[in-house]
């Protein structure tokens, strides 16, 4: 028998970045539902931006400065992209919105997408948040028609007569209906149908109508000068679409083993609500089946939810909050730079015998028990600048992280840190606690915090 603090754990790891703090001892005395509702509750959306400190880029003028100012303009940019970035993560630990920022990072890696252009990358996350609890077909449309995507996926050269197939391959692939559920006819009428589309400098949708194709087109079966509304709207119109959506949101809320029974009731349901994201997220953790056993501690925390879900329990203050951007990219998982449009990996991808051992040492290194003995990668130009930044690669390996410890030890008094941090039992037979003499119950969290087991959500 599952006790309800457990599934209020669960619940927490899966609808949020884990429980706070705060959380434990409201965990300890509200049902589970009363927990998902709140976390259903609405709550006004806020943007994430970049510091206004930061100068503005003037891309029009970009095409004529020389070589040391387009350098400066690079720099800029990623001075923003760093700031959007921590702000993005900050959110995930801080927010009490934690369902939106929850789907808000779902929809980060289902909608790969990274570039240069700060103003573009903010444009797209915002958009991706506002739209994250709400209709996929509104989600859909605005990440479809965000200059980000349509830079990323070559779409500002598809013109008439000179079709680029490579967005309206990947809106079919990757965002909506999946492999096998079109043929490379269907893609080619796709691309012509969505020529046009394209951007300005300021981040705003254009669709340039003398580079638009406006001839007949067949796709998916249907026949009509369609343009790219027409189709996205035809590809929402198949049942192959909510199943697709339905059997990966089941794999990052629910389990990497998928049970397609439950995945076809609940895309059926997704399908018929018209594609209400919030009713179908009501579907799986109202449940009862989400809080079975075998779902609970299954799931293999990807880095930003290992980052996220540490400082959350271990309320923190960070002297330098860019050496959390080197962090990221040590563990593979860089905000707004995933490794291409497919998205970040999954599962057992996370682990390998170098991120596991530094996975484990980070509650460690960012407590100041040891330092970090590894370096990031600099082996591309989308890493934010690791190279030219100094303050990132002078301070991240020994980063001054104040802990609230009065306020983590008022909650853990008098407790076995893992019945509060864990979701699997340990592997270990004696509480950690009890291996120090001194009862010292800051170690004791930390240690358990690095045990394999806290890997697990």
């Amino acid at each position: 028998m599952v006790s309800e603090f457990i599934k209020n754990k669960h619940l927490a790891n899966r609808a949020g970045f884990g429980a706070s703090l705060e959380q434990i001892a409201l965990f300890e005395r509200q049902s589970t539902t009363e927990v998902w509702q709140n976390y259903l509750s609405h709550r006004d959306f806020k943007p994430v931006s970049f510091s206004e400190e930061v100068a503005d880029v003037d891309y029009v003028a970009l095409s004529r400065l020389n070589a040391v100012e387009k350098k400066q303009i690079q720099q800029r940019n990623r001075q923003r992209n760093i700031a959007i970035n921590l702000n993005f993560l900050m959110a995930m630990v801080h927010s009490e919105d934690q369902l939106r920022e929850k789907m808000a990072f779902f929809w980060h890696g289902h909608f790969a997408c990274r570039v240069v252009n700060s103003k573009f990358s903010v444009h797209i996350l915002n958009e991706i948040r506002k739209n994250a609890l709400g209709s996929f077909r509104d989600l859909l449309f605005a990440v479809s028609k965000a200059p980000a995507m349509l830079s990323f996926l070559n779409n500002q050269q598809n013109k008439k007569g000179h079709p680029n197939e490579n967005f309206a391959r990947e809106v079919m692939e990757l965002f909506t209906m999946g492999r096998g559920q079109y043929t490379e006819a269907d893609v080619r009428e796709a691309a012509r149908a969505f020529t046009g589309w394209s951007y300005d400098r300021e981040a705003r949708f254009l669709e340039r109508k003398k580079f638009h194709d406006s001839g007949t087109k067949t796709f998916l079966g249907k026949t009509g000068d369609f343009d790219g509304n027409a189709v996205l709207d035809i590809i929402l119109e198949k049942p192959a679409t909510a199943r697709f959506i339905t059997e990966k949101l089941y794999r990052f809320l629910v389990n990497e083993q998928v049970d397609n029974e439950r995945v076809n009731m609940l895309s059926k349901e997704f399908y018929a609500s018209g594609y209400n994201i919030k009713q179908l997220l009501d579907s799986i953790f109202s449940s009862s089946w989400f809080y079975d056993p075998k779902n609970i501690g299954s799931k293999i925390k990807s880095p930003i939810e290992l980052m996220a879900g540490i400082m959350r329990m271990l309320p923190m203050k960070v002297e330098n909050p860019e050496n959390l951007v080197v962090y990221q990219k040590l563990l593979g998982q860089l905000l707004l730079y995933p490794p291409n449009v497919a998205g970040w990996p999954s599962g057992k991808a996370w682990i390998d015998s170098s991120t596991l051992l530094l996975r484990m040492q980070i509650p460690q290194i960012w407590t100041g028990l040891r330092p970090l003995d590894l370096d990031p990668q600099q082996d591309d130009d989308l890493d934010m600048g690791l190279k030219q930044n100094r303050k990132l690669t002078k301070g991240f390996k020994n980063p001054n992280m104040l802990i609230a410890w009065p306020q983590v030890e008022a909650v853990f008094a008098g407790r076995e840190p893992a019945l509060l941090l864990l979701q699997k039992e340990p592997s270990f037979k004696q509480p950690i606690i009890e291996k120090y003499a001194d009862g010292n119950n800051r170690i004791s969290i930390i240690e358990t915090m690095s045990i394999p087991e806290y890997q697990l959500c």
